[in-house]
């Protein structure tokens, strides 16, 4: 009984502070949104990525490259680099900047979710390179999406639309998904790269909810719901559907589909689009097939592929953490580190 008595105490106490861990979590995080608007949002952060693979080079070199052989081959590009240098001082004074600069490629990341709510990165990233684009300068977006609301991707290819406007090259790459929404985007580019066995599709539209009305009724609970407008609401989770009510809700996907179909054809007008928009998936490598795709490659390849003769950055935005955020965190790994305290005592009285 003493040892009951114990171990209720314990729970008890376990109990007790996890509670109060939530409650200050949920304070600090209500707090934090309520001043979110009154905050800086965040800042851009740019990635050399030559000087990433030339770092990874040389670290290599070190390790598996004879040291006189290693020593000679820096002797020879420090050469190489100060002959740059001093041609590159001579010929100041005969060109201009724009003819000295090497082109420049600008990559961005995309990771979707239901709602696109990477859309808000992505605005602030093509904002932050717009101006600075010159002639012969072009854009990657790796898009890695399963798809999700139309509203946000559709805004979210609203803002890949803002570079093809302003005549910058697009390439969209896809190394694993671009379904649905994300292939919404995608096909903006002015060519898309995929992976062998990247999905791309599908071209559909798709919705389902649970209806929870013979529950309900079997439980004597009444649901009402009260719509002006005669389809205001036209299927329910609570209510009692009717035929009418799910022949305009189908009536509406199929919009919905029609206008998805006549943005990628307007994009891709080559496609054909009855082919392609039955809501299939397809491999990167069926996909090249049907036209889908304009190439079989991985973003990885792509920028190699550019690195002897452009500069290429990585542009990213990023959220400045608030410090009901970091204290979120924190709160977090307290929650996590008591959970498993509280594990391993009970793993302990069990073998005791």
């Amino acid at each position: 009984m003493e040892y009951i008595y114990e171990y209720g105490l314990f729970l008890a106490q376990a109990v007790t502070f996890v509670a109060a861990i939530l409650i200050l979590v949920a304070g600090v995080v209500a707090l934090g949104q309520r001043q979110r608007a009154e905050q800086h949002e965040g800042h851009i952060e740019v990635r050399d990525v030559n000087e990433k693979y030339r770092n990874i080079h040389h670290h290599l070199q070190q390790v598996v490259v004879e040291p006189e052989l290693l020593k000679a081959a820096k002797k020879a590009e420090k050469k190489a680099e100060k002959a740059r240098a001093k041609a590159a001082k001579k010929k100041r004074g005969k060109a201009t900047d724009n003819d000295e600069r090497r082109k420049r490629l600008y990559v961005l990341d995309f990771e979707g979710d239901l709602k696109a709510s990477a859309t808000d990165n992505l605005r602030e990233e093509i904002s932050a390179v717009l101006p600075q684009v010159q002639a012969g300068d072009e854009l990657l977006v790796r898009v890695e999406s399963p798809g999700g609301m139309v509203h946000g991707y559709g805004l979210a290819a609203s803002q890949l639309q803002r570079i093809r406007d302003a005549g910058v090259p697009l390439t969209i790459a896809v190394d694993k998904v671009a379904a649905s929404g994300g292939y919404m985007m995608a096909c903006v580019a002015n060519r898309i790269i995929a992976a062998p066995f990247a999905v791309i599709g599908s071209i559909g539209v798709l919705a389902q909810l649970p209806n929870f009305h013979r529950l309900l009724k079997k439980h004597d609970i009444d649901f009402e719901l009260f719509t002006a407008g005669e389809y205001k609401r036209t299927v329910t989770m609570f209510g009692e559907n009717t035929d009418k009510g799910r022949e305009k809700f189908s009536e509406e996907l199929e919009e919905t589909h029609t206008l998805f179909k006549e943005f990628v054809s307007a994009n891709r007008p080559a496609l054909d689009i009855a082919r392609v928009a039955t809501g299939e998936i397809w491999y990167g490598s069926k996909a090249l097939e049907v036209g889908l795709v304009d190439e079989l490659q991985t973003s990885d390849a792509f920028v190699q592929g550019r690195l002897a003769d452009w500069d290429v950055f990585e542009v990213k935005f990023v959220h400045k953490k608030s410090w009901q955020e970091k204290l979120g965190f924190a709160a977090e790994g307290a929650l996590e580190k008591a959970f498993l305290k509280i594990w391993q005592r009970g793993q302990e009285r069990s073998k005791a």
